[in-house]
């Protein structure tokens, strides 16, 4: 946004600026508004003494997915308005803390292929993509290209999402109730140029672990065939 209280030296607010936020919390409005309605909803369900437990559970879901997406919102409108003499400050006199890397970490490893790796698992996805998990990725990839590195980019690739797990730290045991879709939505555009059925293929797999996590790799397409040699190899 060119004109926004983020480009104004002078830290004072123009017009523009404050015609575009008050639009901006319009939207947060909307957003807050529904996940209330998503709430309330869900607290008539139980004070009427109903047992439906798959229904308490899409409830529930609907309320999450109303949350997360107006929290992601949120801090996108945070950043947008925040001027650039306060980018590395916090609410507060003291000074920020030390980063805590909760989210993940990217790399480009020594194949050449994209790296992601998140430190919990697939969400649950029964009614839409989940976008605070696109939003981690795209922030995540923000991040190393801030430090001056370069994402590769492919025409055609293979994407393994690999979940490390055990049976007692599971969380979604079928494949195609879990969240995966937000991965390729934030690559798209970025890394890769597309995502249809032939610019794109996918494999999801799990490994058996202790440690709790999510290994993202996006490779050339030709490469996958040497990605699994690696992987059975336990390399």
């Amino acid at each position: 946004m060119s004109n926004d209280i983020s480009n104004d030296t002078s830290n004072n607010m123009s017009n523009v600026a404050k015609r575009n936020i008050r639009n901006d919390i319009k939207t947060m409005q909307v957003a807050t508004t529904e996940a209330h309605r998503a709430c309330g909803a869900f607290m008539a369900m139980i004070n009427s003494g109903s047992t439906d437990l798959n229904a308490a559970a899409d409830a529930l879901e609907r309320m999450s997915a109303q949350y997360e997406a107006g929290t992601v919102e949120l801090r996108n409108i945070c950043e947008r308005y925040l001027p650039n003499n306060r980018r590395t400050g916090t609410i507060g006199a003291k000074p920020p803390p030390p980063r805590i890397d909760l989210a993940g970490s990217a790399e480009v490893n020594e194949y050449g292929w994209l790296h992601i790796e998140l430190n919990a698992l697939l969400p649950n996805c029964r009614f839409q993509t989940p976008a605070y998990l696109t939003d981690t990725i795209t922030r995540l990839l923000d991040g190393y290209e801030k430090r001056g590195l370069r994402l590769p980019r492919f025409d055609r690739a293979m994407l393994v999402i690999d979940e490390h797990c055990d049976i007692d730290s599971r969380t979604v045991f079928d494949q195609d109730n879990k969240g995966w879709k937000a991965i390729p939505n934030a690559l798209k555009g970025r890394v890769i140029m597309d995502d249809d059925q032939f610019s794109l293929g996918v494999a999801l797999i799990s490994t058996r672990s202790k440690k709790t996590a999510c290994h993202v790799y996006l490779m050339p397409m030709e490469d996958a065939g040497e990605f699994f040699m690696l992987r059975n190899d336990g390399r």
